[in-house]
């Protein structure tokens, strides 16, 4: 078989030379030519009207039945609940991660559970089919219906996907895939690329649901073209420390259900098991109360989770004070310190700051602004805040507390797991009161400090 023509595109302008080069001479970026297919078209002028395809007709938007997208689930809760409830016939997903993280193992116990009711193949281009049975073994998992394909040559997985139509596909991984239409090595751009897009092609012609298992660079992103979380319909992130024994699936894209949604699974012996509870896991144990802690309540998709923010303030020794910040973005923490200088009057310009999400949670939403400042102000004065607080609110600029979304439901949670004080913002108060949760409501930050002193002296 005679390979394909290719050339280089940049991936900025779209210019497009026959040779690769370090520069693009169009637009001159760097390292930005690709290789791509060049496809071959035939004379237009020489195809008869009949010949041609017919197009797709147009619709009204109103007559067009709502039809809700049927899902099947996985034998795992938690990874159903990241997916929006299960998967979808012909959907493809991508999930991502550090190696070692969980991600091969996570996927062998899902199709050994699906074997059961549904026609499976694991394709692997990483491991032999040796080492997956011995993984399999390990985590006796009963894989007598779970087929398996080592390979890492598109044409002949698809030669495998025509002949045996499997309704469960996983691909392990999508970088060491190639085809024999492109001369560049597995993992390139170009490979990584066109291999995804012809599995995405087949997924969805074969109804297929398609599971791509995808590498990630040091910084923490997919590896390989920003297009390929683009082609799929969902994508998942891994996320968590591999010397933990908990992981964090994290929904980042997904055209079938929320997005941020959050899987909690711990590592043990027998592979990956759903954690039904986990704000136990990011609330640390104190024997007694202590300085610079403060827990608070944050919404991760649909899902309220407690998380412990705790603070170190300590006399800085450099001509430059330290902020560091691990969980929550380093930016905001300085923010949120000149916030609490100018309109609480509390200054920690001469004082090294280290602020740290328990539990290795990395929380995005502005809610954990009110959190912080409790926890750094606590540190400073080295006095605990009282027994059963927690705490949601966003910190503006003008010292104000603005509310956060879905309060309710995060007063519920903490009611639920005994917390006793919530301070919250004044426009999340509910309007009913929740049984054993005393609410205190602030606009401002100076007057939430305030009030912490209150209830530590009346305590």
């Amino acid at each position: 078989m005679a390979k394909a023509k290719t050339n280089f595109t940049c991936t900025e302008c779209g210019g497009i030379v026959n040779k690769w080069a370090g520069q693009c001479p169009a637009c001159g970026q760097w390292n930005t030519l690709v290789e791509t297919i060049v496809e071959s078209v035939g004379n237009r002028f020489s195809v008869k009207p009949q010949g041609l395809a017919q197009s797709a007709p147009v619709l009204n938007l109103a007559e067009i039945e709502a039809i809700d997208v049927p899902r099947f689930g996985t034998g795992i809760d938690e990874f159903d609940r990241v997916l929006g409830g299960g998967l979808v016939p012909g959907g493809v997903v991508l999930i991502g991660g550090d190696p070692g993280i969980g991600k091969s193992t996570l996927l062998l116990q899902a199709l050994a559970n699906m074997a059961r009711i549904k026609k499976v193949l694991y394709v692997s281009g990483e491991e032999s089919g040796a080492q997956i049975a011995l993984r399999a073994k390990r985590l006796s998992l009963d894989a007598k219906d779970l087929q398996l394909q080592a390979e890492i040559q598109l044409e002949k997985i698809l030669n495998t996907l025509a002949e045996h139509k499997p309704q469960v596909v996983v691909i392990d991984s999508i970088q060491t895939m190639y085809s024999d239409a492109l001369s560049s090595a597995p993992g390139s751009v170009a490979q990584v690329r066109e291999c995804a897009a012809q599995l995405t092609r087949v997924a969805k012609t074969m109804d297929i649901t398609m599971i791509l298992v995808g590498h990630v660079t040091k910084e923490g992103a997919l590896a390989g073209p920003r297009v390929l979380e683009h082609i799929v319909d969902t994508v998942l992130y891994f996320e968590g420390d591999t010397h933990s024994s908990f992981r964090l699936v994290r929904a980042i894209k997904n055209r079938f259900g929320a997005v941020n949604e959050l899987g909690v699974f711990a590592m043990t012996e027998k592979g990956l098991k759903g954690v039904s509870n986990p704000s136990a896991l990011f609330l640390s144990q104190h024997d007694t109360q202590v300085a610079g802690s403060c827990v608070m309540v944050t919404q991760e998709g649909t899902r309220p989770l407690l998380v412990e923010i705790q603070a170190l303030v300590d006399s800085s020794h450099a001509p430059n004070a330290r902020r560091l910040s691990v969980g929550l973005e380093q930016n905001r923490l300085a923010m949120l310190l000149a916030v609490l200088h100018r309109h609480a009057g509390v200054a920690a310009f001469d004082q090294d700051v280290f602020i740290n999400a328990v539990g290795g949670v990395k929380i995005a939403e502005p809610a954990a602004d009110l959190a912080v400042l409790l926890a750094i102000n606590s540190s400073m004065r080295n006095k605990p805040l009282p027994r059963g607080l927690v705490v949601f609110g966003e910190v503006g600029l003008a010292g104000e507390i603005r509310p956060a979304p879905r309060g309710q439901e995060r007063l519920r949670e903490a009611a639920k797991l005994g917390f006793s004080i919530a301070m919250i913002p004044k426009s999340n108060a509910p309007k009913q009161k929740i049984e054993g949760l005393t609410i205190i409501g602030v606009d401002r930050i100076e007057e939430a400090l305030t009030k912490i002193r209150e209830v530590d002296d009346a305590s």
